[in-house]
């Protein structure tokens, strides 16, 4: 089944000036420009309404090329990072179940809902899960399912699955989550300290992990616990 947000949203969640889909757009053919490939993320981006997932005064910045916070010293990564890391993990073909480690704001996990027919999502922070669900009902995205938990665990119960992607950056790669990935499988992941991180692709092969660096990115560091 094709889960995509509605295309019949409201009005208020289409946006008009600096939210609205002619802005929506530009970023598509930006995020062109700069490398992106994907003809499929790049629609999925021109559809789903940034806005809606930063608070109300920076709806108007929420198409530019920069990570805006969203509480909790936690942020909403720049599009074009959320662009690379997912056109990364899809690869070639349609993903069966994806798990997200980081719900945060909840926009990458809209994203991957429009390219997975299954998506579960693992935030360690309660009232940043709260809004994120209340966002991705209002998109009528009934294919995520999420979890208040410690994300360096990842979701044992659903596993294995075919697509992992860490929205923030550990200083090495989490054991479970290598456990939990399919045969093929692809797990995409900021690994590192400091003012930038290695953007990797990790590939579980039939007796091996393949990992390739991809670029370099700035994310908040992985903790454990939940707060």
């Amino acid at each position: 089944m094709d889960k995509r947000v509605d295309d019949e949203i409201s009005p208020s969640l289409r946006g008009i000036g600096m939210t609205s889909q002619r802005t929506r757009n530009r970023l598509v053919s930006r995020l062109r420009a700069q490398g992106i490939k994907n003809m499929v993320v790049l629609d999925v981006m021109r559809r789903v309404p940034r806005h809606i997932f930063v608070d109300e005064a920076l709806a108007s910045r929420a198409y530019e090329e920069t990570a805006l916070p969203i509480g909790h010293k936690q942020t909403i990564s720049q599009p074009f990072v959320v662009a690379r890391m997912t056109e990364c993990l899809v690869h070639e073909s349609r993903l069966t179940s994806v798990l997200e480690v980081g719900t945060g704001s909840g926009y990458q996990t809209a994203i991957l809902a429009k390219l997975a027919d299954q998506v579960f999502s693992v935030e360690r922070i309660a009232a940043l899960l709260d809004r994120a669900r209340e966002r991705l009902r209002i998109l009528k995205l009934t294919n995520v399912r999420t979890r208040y938990a410690d994300g360096r665990a990842g979701w044992a119960e659903y596993a294995p699955y075919d697509g992992i992607l860490v929205a923030a950056a550990p200083v090495g790669v989490p054991p479970a989550l290598l456990g939990q990935l399919a045969i093929g499988g692809r797990l995409v992941i900021p690994v590192g300290r400091g003012p930038r991180q290695r953007l990797s692709v990790i590939t579980r092969l039939a007796t091996c992990y393949e990992e390739e660096l991809v670029d370099y990115v700035r994310f908040v560091p992985m903790v454990g616990g939940m707060g």
